[in-house]
């Protein structure tokens, strides 16, 4: 079971269209564990959902976890309950921040399509904090945009534009982008066309200067190397037979063994579990090269061998 901390629903209020912040602080008043710019944070909400969020505010803020929900009618669940059914003095369990965003480099553009914006909020608190305002966010939005109580101080220090594109077309990632230069680091978070536009003005920069953050996981395929294959838990040494192209985390639950799990596409981390022995297939988007040495996330890991074992 993944480690979770006690907070309480401090402050639940409207942060802009369908959009609701949520303050969460210790119930006792103690600091809460450090998170660096950017990090994800899992809320564990009544009935079983998992659902995973950036947090908003500066790494420096030791006292509090700030989160921004948007309303998803269609969504999974989550965000309603978020909306509709949590309030201030409510208990949330809150998993250990992790992840956060890159921030070496000498200039930071950061792209955000509306909500996408909360990571890059916290990274440009932390970034000014330091002294440093040697990056741009370029926030896109049809009309007033999430959080714009809080983009606002950022349009004033000239470290921020807004897009509307309601009033204007959205201007070409490519021209927001500028061109290449060694100390140039990009970033983008949003919907998944303007996702799509962003890898497309960076397809010839080199991987380790271009970061996305997603909310809505992409869609994964099989590969051809993929197999039916057993599934070992290595602390009890029980096997689990999983068909071909059926996610671990899913065939985990048909059999009772339950790893918490948000975004189920690979996106968000909380399924992270450490594998042992065999040839995993990874097809996340979370995950480093390193960290795939020794880790997977069980929503969308496959096998390309007959046996993999995992730390559980």
């Amino acid at each position: 079971m993944a480690r979770t901390i006690r907070t309480v629903v401090a402050a639940a209020a409207p942060a802009g269209p369908a959009t609701r912040r949520l303050v969460l602080t210790d119930p006792d008043g103690w600091e809460l564990p450090s998170f660096r710019p950017g990090a994800h944070v899992d809320l564990h909400l009544p009935g079983g959902l998992v659902r995973t969020y950036s947090l908003v505010n500066d790494p420096a803020e030791s006292d509090r976890f700030v989160i921004a929900v948007k309303r998803e009618p269609d969504g999974r669940g989550g965000s309603i309950l978020l909306h509709d059914a949590v309030t201030e003095g409510d208990e949330i369990g809150v998993s250990l921040p992790r992840g956060g965003l890159p921030l070496c480099g000498r200039h930071q553009t950061f792209v955000a399509g509306g909500i996408g914006v909360t990571p890059f909020l916290s990274a440009a608190r932390a970034l000014l904090r330091e002294g440093r305002r040697d990056f741009v966010l370029h926030v896109v939005s049809r009309g007033t945009p999430p959080l714009a109580d809080e983009i606002a101080p950022l349009v004033e220090e000239g470290c921020a534009v807004l897009h509307d594109t309601r009033a204007a077309a959205r201007p070409a990632i490519a021209d927001l982008l500028g061109p290449q230069h060694p100390d140039r680091r990009l970033h983008c978070c949003g919907p998944l066309s303007l996702i799509a536009d962003f890898e497309t003005a960076t397809a010839d920069w080199p991987d380790d200067r271009v970061h996305v953050e997603r909310f809505v996981p992409p869609p994964v395929t099989v590969p051809p190397e993929a197999c039916a294959y057993t599934l070992v838990l290595a602390r009890s040494g029980r096997e689990i037979a999983v068909p071909l192209g059926v996610g671990m985390a899913e065939a985990l639950e048909r059999h009772g063994v339950r790893v918490p799990c948000s975004c189920g596409g690979g996106i968000c981390g909380t399924c992270r579990i450490d594998w042992l022995e065999g040839t995993p297939l990874h097809r996340d988007r979370a995950l480093q090269p390193a960290e795939r040495e020794h880790a997977l996330l069980a929503c969308v890991a496959l096998s390309a061998g007959p046996r993999l074992v995992v730390d559980l």
